[in-house]
């Protein structure tokens, strides 16, 4: 594997990306959820490797990326994969984003739809409003004396319980995300999901799109995913059994599905 390079966004924020796989492969750019970075898709890299150029990076405000203490918006989130993209000169890619990473793989396909080939969207919405709920994350985020009752949180939403018990180290290795994900940096890109609504523009998404589902998810319910592909003109949907981080709950039926449309 490659190490972690940096690129300087437009705003100047330092954002963290890296490159797998072979040079003459198609790439597939990885997106990855709220509180964590592009270890949550270490497992795929592997199966993946074989078909893909792999590229992914930390979402500003994670990982090994800046975290600048301010509302972060959707359209800065897009342009830092645009300006990655154009960094590397790389003109089309496929790209897969999960959650947060679905919001911003979106935002691409309505507003920079030259840089795709094909579009999935994991486990995320067009709209999780209302506001106010976010206000509140953001005030008890910036507010906690630390992140642990917010791992928590996001824990009992991402893992149904049982993997508590089966694959506590899995479980571990995403609170370990969590409790390294700033606490600006995690307002911030709540700023973003309270700001979003992309319910009536999808619609102009016009390239090859997934939209994959986990059927037990709290956060992104299976409607919301549903509502996606009915909006999304010829999008494919796939609701598997399943809660919210299906790369990592179902992982062979996850990568099944993902292959199977990035390779038709």
């Amino acid at each position: 594997m490659s190490e972690i390079s940096h690129f300087t966004a437009g705003d100047g924020a330092r954002i963290a990306y890296r490159l797998d796989g072979r040079p003459d492969l198609p790439v597939l750019v990885l997106s990855n959820s709220i509180a964590t970075d592009l270890h949550m898709w270490d497992r795929q890299v592997a199966p993946l490797s074989e078909h893909f150029r792999l590229l992914r990076y930390d979402t500003r405000g994670h990982g090994g990326s800046d975290a600048p203490a301010e509302a972060y918006s959707l359209d800065r989130l897009g342009r830092d994969v645009v300006e990655l993209l154009d960094g590397l000169g790389l003109e089309r890619v496929h790209f897969c984003g999960l959650s947060l990473g679905g919001l911003v793989g979106q935002w691409l396909g309505i507003r920079a739809p030259e840089r795709l080939d094909r579009l999935a969207l994991a486990n995320t919405s067009a709209y999780l409003g209302p506001a106010p709920q976010w206000d509140e994350l953001i005030r008890n985020t910036l507010a906690a004396d630390d992140m642990s009752a917010t791992a928590q949180m996001f824990l009992g939403n991402w893992f149904p319980p049982a993997m508590f018990e089966t694959q506590p180290a899995v479980v571990e290795d995403f609170r370990a995300m969590i409790l390294g994900t700033p606490p600006a940096g995690l307002a911030g890109c709540f700023a973003v999901v309270r700001d979003t609504d992309l319910r009536r523009t999808i619609a102009l998404i016009d390239k090859p799109t997934l939209v994959i589902g986990g059927r037990d998810d709290t956060v992104t319910l299976a409607s919301h995913s549903e509502a996606i592909a009915a909006t999304i003109p010829d999008a494919a949907l796939r609701i598997l059994p399943g809660v919210h981080m299906l790369n990592v709950e179902r992982p062979a039926e996850f990568l099944r599905t993902l292959t199977e449309f990035l390779l038709p």
